[in-house]
């Protein structure tokens, strides 16, 4: 008998409501390291994978954005747990996709597992910082809170495939939005396997729905969907980038412009709160005694 045995080799498929479908087109296309070998092939999603995970998304917006803000903080650590368990694949995944060494990739996974963390941190803080009190002149409480937009597409930056990945997408999950990201379209490899650690966390199905393919091809519909709230163009390129907020502007989308940005430094607030809307309450203050003083 031989000991020859076959390579088992990895399947990629989507990431959409929870579930793990191939492209409802069927169509793949290679995907291949920096210097040209073959890695995968990657599922080609199609318009219909694009409104398929709109609708998953606007699905579990209720739960999602009703949670509690330190419940979404439980829930991004895990993820954060879950990834550092798989540091070592995550590490070959983005050394391939990135053409970086082995020592350089991993401390590409080790910064992106402590945006995770980074994030997680900020779940039940931001509201303390862009909502409060407001000093009004009347007999009124005047209170600001922030409240999440809706459902974001995120086009994921195509150089910086996990890193960068995490940098978009974690924001807008942390803030109670729900997302429907295109992967890197050169390195989709990390953004798919970054599915299968969702799936296996405390991470609501539908919340983050994970499509590869051609960036332009699968944007376009997003950014037109009358059901989508925002848009982040981080992927997209100058040309590309025009097109998708012209189709944007339709129902009034939130969009972010695609910027230069160092992924290594330390993120501001500026993500976080690109996807909330504030709500500001009036009440009526009442009159305590005869002293006349008022709450």
């Amino acid at each position: 008998m031989s000991d020859a045995r076959l390579s088992v080799f990895k399947t990629y498929k989507l990431y959409v409501g929870g579930k793990f479908p191939r492209s409802e087109s069927g169509r793949v296309y290679e995907v291949t390291d920096a210097k040209g070998k073959w890695l995968a092939n990657a599922p080609q999603s199609s318009r219909k994978d694009a409104r398929d995970a709109v609708v998953a998304a606007r699905k579990a917006f209720g739960a999602w954005s009703g949670a509690t803000a330190y419940n979404r903080g439980q829930v991004l650590y895990r993820v954060a747990e879950m990834l550092e368990g798989r540091r070592d694949q995550f590490t070959r995944e983005v050394a391939d996709a990135e053409g970086l060494s082995k020592s350089k990739a991993a401390a590409v996974v080790d910064a992106t597992v402590d945006r995770w963390v980074w994030y997680a941190g900020w779940t039940d803080k931001i509201a303390q910082v862009v909502g409060g009190a407001n000093p009004v002149a009347g007999p009124y409480f005047n209170l600001s809170s922030p409240e999440p937009t809706g459902v974001v597409a995120v086009l994921a930056p195509q150089e910086s495939s996990f890193l960068g990945l995490v940098s978009v997408l974690a924001p807008v999950i942390a803030t109670g939005n729900t997302a429907v990201v295109i992967a890197s379209e050169k390195a989709p490899l990390p953004a798919l396997s970054l599915g299968e650690v969702l799936a296996t966390s405390d991470v609501p199905g539908g919340v983050v729905n994970v499509l590869s393919g051609r960036t332009a091809e699968i944007a376009a519909p997003l950014a037109a969907h009358q059901d989508v709230n925002a848009i982040d163009l981080a992927g997209a390129d100058e040309v590309l980038a025009k097109e998708l907020e012209i189709a944007a502007a339709d129902n009034l989308k939130r969009v972010v412009r695609p910027q230069p940005v160092d992924y290594f430094e330390t993120p501001g607030t500026d993500r976080l709160t690109a996807f909330l809307e504030t709500k500001t309450v009036w009440h009526p203050t009442g009159s305590l005694g005869a002293s006349g003083s008022s709450y």
